[in-house]
């Protein structure tokens, strides 16, 4: 293959950030687009210059002309549409979270590895300049080894183009029975996933505490785990502010990534937002001196750029694996799930022993005290 010819399935407020890196690559063709709503999709192709719109996903698979797609509507339509562009002898690109049930990302894998076509999930973290340089910086070496890594969240408000922009319908099934869960199953999937990679480590034992917020907000939360290596643990909160201003080009959050080593600290200093006005990466060595990397791209955008470009040399290369696996999604929905889990019942749980899905008590949440609870969120 010395060209990939792409179809985008689903042009909602995500494709856009999805859709950049493959209109940047030289060997990628961005051929059509499928969106059931004729009058969305047309917009989007006139926006960044797809010759073909579909409002059928089986009348895009048809298309002779397409390698390759890119699966970008609802979570719980993920399973239906992979299959049926496996089914197509298509290659398949995902959004994330891989499926609402770990057993559909498993089927979903298995399928591609029968068919013969590359499958994997498109995760921006894995992409994302300053988080890649805390991996190399990780694997070199430069901190001794890890013993401690936190992840924290903050979500609270921002006034961009972006978040003005985006279209409230896209939301609707992100909170309601449609979905497994709120915030932490929907966005923090993308943490979840990175604590994985960072160390190619799985995780055998989660405790958390996750508390019910306004709306599909879950905050504040606190999770520990415990690595396959013993000498290893991972930290995870996630905060909801709802009166407090982020800086940022996307959404209202950020995140901050720490890992501890054994002869030094690695602090990756931004993610979503721009909160703070420090270098993206900076590195504790062992003798005591520090070394900031503020040459960095730490643009959000650029997480997704690089993942949609891996994709593409990946078809290019005839690779047959890429960056998130199938496998590692459905490890990445386990660590969700098992944080729920955790959380209810008050003890580890092992997250290898989730096959299906698991919910927090509250949910789907009950829409109709929304005003309420943002009143009240935090004096309670």
């Amino acid at each position: 293959m010395d060209r990939v010819r792409l179809g985008i399935i689903g042009t909602g407020n995500i494709a856009q950030l999805n859709v950049a890196g493959y209109l940047e690559h030289p060997q990628c063709d961005v051929v059509a687009v499928c969106d059931s709503r004729h009058e969305v999709g047309q917009a989007f192709a006139d926006r960044y210059g797809i010759p073909r719109v579909y409002t059928d996903i089986a009348d895009l698979l048809a298309d002779g002309e397409i390698d390759a797609v890119e699966v970008l509507t609802p979570t719980m339509l993920h399973k239906q549409h992979v299959l049926a562009a496996i089914a197509a002898g298509k290659h398949v690109s995902c959004q994330k979270p891989i499926a609402n049930t770990v057993a559909d990302g498993l089927e979903m894998t298995e399928a591609a590895r029968a068919a013969g076509v590359l499958f994997r999930v498109s995760e921006c973290c894995f992409g994302y300049p300053p988080l890649v340089k805390a991996k190399e910086l990780i694997a070199s070496g430069a901190i001794g080894h890890p013993t401690m890594c936190r992840i924290k969240t903050v979500v609270a408000n921002t006034d961009t183009e972006f978040q003005n922009n985006l279209d409230p319908s896209g939301y609707v099934w992100r909170f309601n029975a449609q979905s497994p869960g709120g915030h932490l199953f929907d966005d923090m999937i993308h943490k979840y996933g990175a604590a994985l990679w960072l160390f190619d480590q799985d995780v055998n034992s989660v405790q958390a505490i996750v508390r019910q917020g306004p709306a599909f907000f879950e905050a504040p939360m606190a999770a520990i785990w415990e690595y396959e290596r013993n000498s290893l643990l991972g930290m995870m909160e996630v905060t909801y502010a709802p009166r407090m201003n982020i800086r940022s080009s996307f959404y209202g959050a950020d995140e901050f990534f720490e890992i501890q080593g054994t002869d030094g600290f690695i602090w990756v200093t931004r993610c979503t937002g721009e909160m703070l006005d420090l270098a993206p990466v900076i590195i504790y060595h062992p003798d005591g001196t520090t070394t900031s990397y503020g040459n960095l791209d730490a643009d959000w955008l650029t997480g997704f750029k690089n993942m949609s470009k891996a994709f593409v040399d990946a078809l290019l290369e005839e690779r047959a694996d890429c960056e998130m696996s199938g496998e590692l999604a459905v490890k990445a929905l386990q660590l969700c799930f098992a944080v729920y889990q955790a959380s209810t019942e008050r003890r580890p749980v092992d997250p290898a022993s989730i096959s299906q899905s698991v919910s927090p008590p509250w949910w789907p949440p009950d829409l109709s005290t929304y005003f309420t609870d943002m009143e009240e969120y935090g004096t309670r």
